[in-house]
């Protein structure tokens, strides 16, 4: 397969960008990439190039993670990662025969109205973190050796678990870097790798370079809750976008699926809104109880606790 310069421009730039969205989240790599990718490159040959780059990327992630955030999540993430190596194993043989389309459209159309309710304020955290992490970690081996996305649900899961900033970035490190160095040797046996791999590499990979240690310095002016906002409206984004492609390659209905991104966006922006005015008003209000001696709450109730204390 022989590309334009034009396309493999186009390839590297979307690889800085989608580099920046990575280092700055500690996921969504593929997410942003193959959407578009897969415009102008079929799966099959496009697949290795990213699991490629993201065993290098995520290497990376891993470093810049710190020990002590490591350590902390280490236990928690391997339960997830031990069920991850068999899915990948199944995935990395589904992609040579089950079409890559429909389990997108399966698996878009289930974690779509789950990253909106969460990213509305809902999060159940899950008591029993180990025997959910099982199955889950399956799933997301099975997706990401046929999508090489993996990312939005494994924010997901973490994200209702309360992770702060950096164990969540270490936690997506560890089972990242599981993920895409089990499917490089699961496509390595099945010859999916090839001479046009390794063109398209040498054009993808070099951005990341660049844009993984800008996205990590971008994100380290950003306080812990609003971190986790944006990765939320960032999976509605990026589901939303992949819903209307793949209802446009399955269906031909192009036109209902940018629709139906736009309501995604009009939903994740009204979410927005609520999201910073309410900590707009919680800031007010703590600095209303820091200047009058008779805190009030956003009720408009009393609290005389201050008084009571002396």
């Amino acid at each position: 397969m022989i590309l334009g310069l034009d396309v493999l421009i186009g390839l590297a730039v979307l690889s800085l960008g989608a580099s920046v969205i990575n280092g700055g989240l500690g996921y969504g790599y593929s997410s942003l990439s193959i959407p578009l990718a897969l415009l102008v490159v079929v799966n099959r040959i496009i697949n290795p190039v990213y699991v490629a780059v993201e065993a290098c990327t995520n290497t990376v992630m891993l470093g810049f993670s710190g020990r002590s955030n490591i350590r902390a999540t280490f236990k928690r993430v391997l339960p997830l990662i031990g069920a991850l190596i068999p899915g990948v194993i199944v995935g990395s043989l589904l992609l040579s025969t089950a079409s890559p389309a429909w389990v997108r459209f399966f698996v878009y159309a289930s974690i779509l109205p789950l990253i909106l309710l969460q990213a509305s304020g809902v999060r159940r955290p899950i008591d029993e973190e180990r025997s959910a992490a099982i199955p889950f970690g399956a799933g997301a081996g099975v997706l990401y050796a046929v999508t090489t996305v993996s990312g939005p649900p494994i924010a997901l899961f973490w994200n209702n678990q309360g992770l702060v900033k950096s164990e969540f970035k270490a936690a997506i490190a560890q089972i990242r870097i599981a993920e895409s160095y089990v499917t490089c040797l699961s496509y390595y046996l099945l010859g999916l790798f090839t001479v046009g791999t390794l063109q398209l590499f040498s054009w993808i990979a070099p951005p990341v370079i660049v844009g993984i240690p800008l996205g990590i310095f971008t994100v380290r002016r950003v306080q812990v809750e609003i971190f986790r906002r944006i990765c939320m409206s960032f999976d509605a984004w990026i589901v939303g976008y992949g819903f209307a492609v793949v209802l446009g390659t399955l269906f031909h209905l192009i036109n209902v699926g940018y629709a139906i991104w736009a309501i995604v966006l009009g939903i994740d922006a009204v979410l927005l809104y609520r999201f910073f005015k309410s900590r707009t008003l919680r800031a007010r209000f703590s600095i209303v109880g820091k200047l009058d001696p008779l805190r009030r709450d956003p009720a408009g109730q009393v609290d005389s606790s201050r008084d009571a204390n002396g």
